[in-house]
């Protein structure tokens, strides 16, 4: 997983691994959620991806928009 650059400096994430079709999130908490296409949307990951590699505004975006769309929890 790469660690999240948290420009913004409140973010609940830690580290990302991103895929084709999915995006793997690691929070604070240590708990990991895995995002895809399916669950979530195409539009919605390819717009976690971009949020993944700026740094910034991933978690807010995931707290509006896909909270409870995941595909699997670990």
């Amino acid at each position: 997983m790469e660690q999240y650059k948290n420009l913004g400096s409140n973010s609940g994430i830690r580290a990302y691994e991103i895929g084709s079709d999915f995006v793997r999130i690691r929070f604070s908490s240590g708990a990991e959620y895995l995002y895809t296409y399916q669950s979530a949307g195409s539009a919605n990951i390819e717009e976690m991806k971009r949020l993944a590699y700026a740094g910034v505004g991933l978690n807010s975006f995931i707290m509006l928009n896909v909270k409870t769309q995941y595909a699997g929890k670990s």
